[in-house]
């Protein structure tokens, strides 16, 4: 098999030169009898449709960042009731963990968007996508920081009640900004994966970068070009995230711990 670079020939014609940009020859032997196969690489056409890529990039992560707060903020709350809560509280916020962490995102979204309808709720693709992805991340959340919860010394807590604090005051000034401290990177990865997740909502038609993708590809028939350039995309997201939430966990971690 090679792989050969071809510069478009010279336009001699008046106007815009209507043949592909960028184009990139594949031969390869089709059989045994060596007849060759042609591919034309053609991501001339990713250029043309290069914003409506960055819309669904953009939109991925907004989805991916409203679901992170609003599920940090589900996760919080049940890492409270499982360590400090009623005992009915607490379980029922362990079945929701367990429902949600062990059936597949993808079902989650059908019943979101398909099966609410015949209830008489209906929600538009990027609502349901939102609220899944929401639901599913503060699930996984609420088991994180338990687990930070639990990794706070007792002694810290105890000094915090011999003070008179209630529960929640313990909870909101002593056990909270810890336990988020010794989970970061847990939290962060989940982020990444949610990011990288949220392609399933491409399924109930919600116009992320998948979708966009998906458009795309099956109306110019440039799956390969459109798949390699989306692949760019969500590796740009990730890194940029990553940096990101690092700098973060400096910014408010360490930086004052440093400073002391």
């Amino acid at each position: 098999m090679c792989i050969t670079f071809s510069a478009p020939l010279p336009h001699r014609g008046r106007g815009r030169d209507p043949r592909p940009r960028g184009r990139v020859r594949v031969l390869a032997d089709a059989s045994a009898s060596g007849c060759p196969l042609n591919y034309v690489f053609q991501f001339g056409i990713v250029v043309d449709n290069l914003p409506r890529l960055l819309a669904g990039a953009a939109l991925t992560v907004k989805l991916a960042a409203a679901a992170t707060v609003l599920g940090l903020a589900i996760g919080i709350l049940g890492a409270y009731l499982r360590t400090n809560g009623p005992r009915a509280l607490a379980w029922a916020v362990a079945v929701y963990i367990e429902v949600f962490r062990n059936t597949p995102f993808l079902v989650q979204l059908f019943i979101l968007y398909f099966s609410l309808p015949s209830l008489g709720l209906r929600l538009e693709a990027n609502q349901a996508a939102l609220i899944g992805m929401a639901i599913n991340f503060g699930a996984y959340a609420s088991e994180i920081l338990r687990a930070g919860v639990e990794a706070v010394p007792e002694g810290q807590i105890e000094a915090g009640r011999a003070l008179g604090l209630g529960r929640v005051q313990v909870f909101r000034r002593i056990i909270l900004f810890q336990a988020i401290r010794i989970v970061y990177p847990a939290l962060a990865s989940q982020f990444v994966l949610l990011m990288l997740g949220s392609s399933v909502v491409a399924a109930i038609s919600a116009e992320e970068l998948t979708a966009i993708t998906n458009t795309l590809q099956s109306t110019t028939f440039r799956a390969f070009e459109f798949y390699f350039a989306a692949t760019g995309l969500y590796l740009l997201m990730t890194l940029g995230f990553r940096a990101g939430l690092g700098g973060l966990y400096w910014y408010v971690f360490e930086r004052g711990r440093r400073a002391t």
